[in-house]
């Protein structure tokens, strides 16, 4: 899915909303996790509280509150829904009200809301229940918004990881994905996301948006970061180390910091009809 680094192997894009295992494995760090990954661009946090009818926010898989910290800061009251308790906690001890459950399990209890956000994990969302009920729990004129980072190391740094990941995990079905890929490959998977939302019947026409930003990297910060991706939170810490170090000596050849290039994309679409 778009939503992790590119030089970091992916699940298998059929049906990745079923690989639990992965989904839950993100808080094996959770601090690791909250510390280093990026957070989102403003424009974007404006563009969709400009467009919804309100402040309330439910943040879907919302993680340790990356996102959902931005919207608060923004004015926004918001919810997470998060299905590891070791995220959830982390969340919550940085001021997020949480409840702990997979989002398509979640009981709203009559509760609705102005937005519905979901930073880096509708991925781990079954995308046909999970439109229906974000509808559902969204007043008339409410927006859906699922959005995520799509990222762009150089090559000298993704083409290493890429080899060591292959010589540390060789039995990994996650072994066989390219270094890197194109935006279109990312754009095309947000598509499929608004197809699946303009299915429900219960949206005004999916939009899709971009925003491009760049990010220079250390050494140490970068390899802070890779430890809290899909494919790397469940090696082994052996494996982990030996892929660690071949990034760790490709950023060194690179004078010790890179700038990383992003692309956050979403799709987005605003709740048809008056009540």
């Amino acid at each position: 899915m778009p939503t992790l680094p590119r030089e970091q192997p992916e699940p298998p894009p059929a049906e990745p909303h079923e690989a639990r295992r992965m989904a839950v494995s993100f808080g094996v760090d959770a601090q690791r996790y909250d510390q280093a990954r990026p957070g989102y661009p403003d424009a974007l946090v404006a563009r969709i509280i400009a467009g919804s009818p309100g402040p309330d926010v439910l943040d879907v898989g919302c993680g340790t509150g990356i996102a959902a910290r931005q919207f608060q800061t923004a004015g926004c009251t918001v919810l997470g829904v998060e299905p590891d308790a070791r995220m959830a906690d982390v969340a919550r001890s940085r001021g997020l009200q949480v409840e702990v459950a997979a989002f398509e399990a979640w009981q709203p209890a009559g509760r609705t809301f102005d937005a519905v956000i979901a930073a880096q994990s509708w991925h781990w969302v079954d995308p046909v229940a999970g439109a229906a009920k974000a509808a559902r729990v969204l007043r008339p004129g409410g927006r859906l918004a699922i959005f995520g980072h799509a990222y762009e190391p150089p090559a000298e740094v993704a083409d290493p990881f890429a080899a060591a990941y292959r010589r540390a995990a060789p039995d990994s079905p996650l072994t066989g994905q390219p270094a890197r890929r194109p935006i279109g490959f990312y754009q095309a998977a947000y598509a499929k996301l608004a197809d699946k939302i303009r299915e429900t019947g219960q949206f005004n026409e999916p939009e899709q948006w971009r925003f491009d930003w760049e990010q220079p990297y250390t050494r140490d910060q970068w390899l802070d970061l890779l430890p809290t991706t899909g494919g790397l939170t469940q090696l082994r810490p052996d494996q982990l180390a030996e892929v660690l170090d071949a990034v760790g000596d490709a950023i060194d050849a690179l004078g010790g910091r890179f700038t990383m290039t992003y692309t956050t994309l979403a799709a987005t679409a605003v709740r048809a009809g008056t009540s």
